[in-house]
């Protein structure tokens, strides 16, 4: 058995204002666990993306999320979940006034296969992305594979 306190784990560089891998610190085998706190116009991700590889599923305890998905958007509100299937594009976002407070879970616990994209503007487009750690290792960033601009730094 295993037992943590949340506030008393570090955070990881992110989209999000915190972002703790809650899963690392229980130590657990075959899923991954998440906890997220987005401000206003934060995202969950670097990046539009699908895990062909593992599900999602995304508990909002407070606040209120929007997903961007193939289907359009999804809005989801505190207590409720939705789950994406491997192959599920997606994005979460915080568009409103308030914090958004959720708990990520995904199956299989790694996740090796997964298309990220975002919005380049030296292209003018979506494109493909990456994320690379900075020399420094204080950030991170995304990288265009299509002309290699730096399209986001996340500390």
């Amino acid at each position: 058995m295993q037992k943590v306190r949340i506030d008393e784990l570090d955070r990881r560089m992110s989209p999000a204002s915190r972002r703790v891998p809650v899963a690392k610190a229980l130590e657990t085998e075959g899923l991954a666990l998440n906890y997220f706190e987005l401000a206003p116009g934060e995202s969950f991700a670097f990046g539009y993306h699908c895990h062909h590889d593992q599900e999602e599923v995304f508990y909002i305890q407070e606040g209120t999320a929007t997903f961007e998905t193939d289907d359009g958007e999804v809005t989801v509100e505190e207590g409720e979940a939705i789950r994406f299937a491997p192959g599920d594009h997606q994005q979460g976002f915080n568009h409103t006034d308030e914090r958004v407070v959720a708990l990520a879970i995904g199956s299989p616990k790694e996740s090796t296969d997964i298309d990220l994209y975002g919005d380049c503007a030296d292209c003018g487009e979506r494109t493909p992305q990456k994320i690379e750690m900075v020399e420094t290792k204080d950030a991170l960033v995304t990288v265009c594979l299509d002309c290699g601009a730096q399209t986001g730094r996340y500390t």
